[in-house]
């Protein structure tokens, strides 16, 4: 039967070094997770409860294509509350996880054949969602100076219709501080450039301080989810923030796209915002994890370490190892039980100088993770 061609995109590597982390697993072979961005904790317990309830209460049917109002109000709250954004609840969108919110976002700003910019190294689905939908994804090489993000002279030099920036990065964990963001908005505006800010690692901060691009300017799509921060990952389920003129655009796509996001994902949401302390718990696991994974690795050997400012993960530059990322995460699975992912899924060109370590799981299993690495660049490297 005939394919398309938008259709020949990437895999993502990291879910490829999951598959083959489960089936060393299934061979009897006990294995670190530093691979997958997932959080090592459930959905706060308020989140669950709110499920008990809803099952026991409802049919958990069909909901509005835009999501539950309640949800939504309670969003808006949010960004009073963190950000002393004054938000209107009809501008926010819930989705199907961050991902939906993507594919919504791409569909209602950008016609086929045009130039979206997204820096890399970066969230490798950003550029194959992109091929998917018949649009160009126009790969940004940033830098270490530029803390691995996009600069206003970036959009000066490229010819774009959209800018997508992410802070805290996915690999990096940088984060774009006020004026930084400011910049960007800035450059987006004289070039008419349409900016998507994905700020699905908010809240998990440490030094530096998470900024919303809705602090700065209404005329922007800012994405979110309740995967990262609020440890929900399964349930599927995100939001998404437009300019009041989009609102009716994204509701006539989500009706027909989705009709409507997982109706227990969005309960589940609802009562996560009750777990304030049980949440920030677990962001103060990330920042102890961070410190020893850092330490660690420079220990071990790996001599490029650069500590992130938020997410949970070390992008670590190996170039000095002179070996190939995907042959040395390969290798460590293989003889160190350790599941890292190769920095190619991150930046096809030069990705093969990186390692991306995640640092969200327990800290025993960061310290026995640190551990089997220190044994293995011992042997391999010393």
């Amino acid at each position: 039967m005939r394919s398309s061609n938008r259709s020949d995109i990437d895999p993502f590597i990291v879910m490829d070094v999951m598959e083959a982390a489960t089936a060393a697993e299934r061979n009897g072979q006990h294995i670190i997770h530093m691979e997958v961005g997932q959080p090592g904790t459930p959905a706060p317990q308020t989140a669950r409860d709110a499920v008990t309830h809803a099952m026991n209460d409802g049919a958990l049917g069909y909901t509005v294509a835009m999501g539950l109002p309640d949800l939504r109000s309670r969003i808006a709250q949010h960004y009073g509350e963190k950000h002393n954004v004054d938000l209107d609840p009809k501008r926010v969108v819930i989705t199907s996880g961050s991902s939906a919110g993507f594919l919504l976002a791409f569909t209602a700003l950008f016609d086929a054949g045009e130039n979206v910019g997204i820096g890399v190294p970066g969230y490798p689905s950003y550029r194959q969602i992109l091929k998917a939908m018949s649009l160009n994804a126009v790969l940004i090489e940033t830098t270490a100076s530029a803390r691995f993000q996009p600069t206003p002279q970036d959009i000066s030099e490229n010819d774009l219709d959209g800018l997508l920036v992410a802070s805290p990065a996915n690999p990096t964990g940088s984060i774009l501080d006020k004026d930084e963001l400011s910049a960007l908005v800035d450059a987006c505006t004289e070039t008419d450039t349409a900016l998507i800010s994905d700020e699905i690692y908010h809240g998990i901060e440490y030094e530096r301080q998470c900024v919303s691009a809705l602090e700065i300017t209404q005329d922007a799509y800012v994405i979110n989810s309740f995967s990262k921060y609020f440890s929900m990952t399964g349930w599927r389920v995100g939001w998404m923030v437009v300019p009041d003129a989009h609102v009716r655009t994204l509701e006539r796509l989500a009706q027909n796209m989705f009709i409507c996001p997982p109706h227990v994902g969005q309960v589940a949401a609802l009562g996560a915002f009750e777990a304030t302390d049980e949440i920030e718990s677990n962001v103060a696991v990330y920042a102890h994890n961070r410190d020893i994974i850092c330490q660690g690795l420079s220990d071990a050997g790996f001599r490029n370490v650069t500590v992130p400012d938020g997410a949970f993960y070390v992008y670590v530059d190996i170039t000095d190892l002179q070996i190939d990322s995907r042959d040395l995460a390969r290798d460590i699975l293989e003889n160190a039980g350790v599941a890292v992912t190769p920095g190619v899924d991150f930046d096809p060109d030069r990705g093969q100088h990186f390692l991306r370590f995640s640092y969200a799981r327990s800290t025993q299993e960061i310290e026995t993770g640190i551990a089997r690495l220190t044994t293995y660049m011992r042997e391999k490297y010393s």
